[in-house]
């Protein structure tokens, strides 16, 4: 498959795209027979060079996929592109004994990537994550008459050709007749636009100003209780509580026992009535 990726994008339909449809479509179609002995090359051999001549002679394939969805405003070099990639799978997995033919296996592969494409890039919000939706998606758009609003008999006629309420019709409608909006007005815009972007009217329920008052004071209050409190104790239980609590490279209890020169127990003790009495002092206040 290496080999056959390299060929690929040489040929590069992203830099040119019509002289990549004039290529690929000079390259010989193979027949069944040729098919079958290259697959069977690949199938059984492992053989690359046959893996290669069976994707070659299918790009032209791709293309004629990927022009079936221009529809969608993307590139059509990407499309290809992505096709090319499905195309490849398609052929790694190909089983000569089943008795089909290549192009008849390859199609659901060059598809799949096509759609998962599509979806990626056709929004930036995807519409449809669930594996209903993008079948939905896709048949929606086809089965659709005309770029208006479908009325109440096209709605229950789609929704009974696939299986589905029709209700999620509707609300597919709406997503695929929707369009990105940009949080924050762009620069180039004129101020009466910039009032019609979303930061303009969405209300922002974690930006209270009273709130961020209360919640800053509360701080601050609190703090001053605790240094409060702290100058209640004595030297050895502050600096005990400091480095154990406030420091940023905290010490352990075994350091400041060897500092001080008693057991760890002790100075988890003097630590733990230094916290009693700070907690104390913090309710009185």
């Amino acid at each position: 498959m290496g080999t056959s990726l390299q060929v690929i994008e040489h040929l590069s339909p992203g830099r040119n795209i019509d002289a990549y449809v004039q290529t690929v479509s000079a390259i010989p179609i193979l027949t069944a027979d040729e098919e079958r002995e290259l697959a069977e090359r690949l199938h059984y051999q492992s053989d690359l060079e046959a893996a290669r001549q069976l994707v070659m002679s299918h790009l032209r394939f791709v293309v004629h996929i990927a022009r079936s969805y221009s529809g969608y405003g993307l590139p059509l070099g990407d499309l290809v592109q992505e096709g090319n990639v499905g195309l490849m799978k398609a052929v790694k997995r190909f089983d000569p004994t089943m008795g089909v033919r290549l192009v008849s296996f390859a199609v659901h592969w060059i598809k799949a990537e096509m759609h998962e494409f599509i979806l990626r890039n056709w929004r930036i919000v995807k519409v449809a994550t669930t594996k209903a939706q993008r079948k939905l998606f896709f048949n929606l758009r086809s089965q659709k008459k005309s770029l208006s609003w479908m009325n109440n008999e096209e709605v229950d006629a789609i929704a009974a050709d696939l299986g589905v309420d029709a209700k999620v019709v509707r609300q597919m409608e709406g997503r695929m007749a929707s369009n990105d909006t940009a949080f924050d007005a762009l620069a180039s815009e004129d101020e009466d636009s910039r009032y019609l972007a979303p930061s303009a009217y969405l209300e922002d329920h974690s930006a209270d100003p009273a709130m961020q008052l209360e919640e800053s004071n509360w701080e601050q209050e609190s703090q001053r209780r605790l240094m409060s409190a702290m100058e209640g104790l004595d030297e050895r239980s502050r600096n005990i509580l400091a480095r154990r609590w406030l420091a940023d490279e905290k010490a352990t209890l075994h350091e400041l026992a060897a500092e001080y020169g008693v057991s760890a127990e002790r100075i988890r003790q003097l630590e733990k009535n230094a916290m009693k009495k700070i907690r104390g002092a913090m309710l009185e206040a």
